[in-house]
């Protein structure tokens, strides 16, 4: 005789704000992290007064009451570095570097 499931919406919401959800979600935001430093772009010379800031910049945080409903545990990569969005998107005189986009692409599984 075939096993039966009967899915509880309630349980599934304990699941996805459960400790083991947002241990693995921060788990996979500091491999994205870590893939994201490792890419990061460091300036040099007399044009970058800040080398290394934007690479020194990455932090991570979780929650168990993350998501577009607050309602499952999320966890979130971001830089702090006041310039991180023209890293990431570029400037009519800078190229895009696509660092936490390239990140979350290449780490997110690991």
């Amino acid at each position: 005789m075939p096993a039966k499931f009967k899915m509880s919406k309630k349980g599934v919401g304990e699941l996805l704000r459960s400790p083991m959800i947002q241990a693995e979600m921060e788990r996979r935001a500091r491999v994205i992290e870590s893939v994201a430093v490792s890419i990061a772009p460091v300036g040099a010379g007399a044009w970058d007064p800040h080398p290394g800031h934007y690479k020194g910049s990455f932090e991570v945080s979780s929650t168990a009451r993350g998501g577009r409903r607050r309602d499952r545990a999320t966890a979130t990569v971001r830089n702090t570095a006041y310039y991180a969005r023209w890293v990431e998107y570029g400037t009519e005189r800078v190229r895009a570097h696509h660092v936490l986009l390239r990140a979350a692409q290449a780490g997110g599984r690991g």
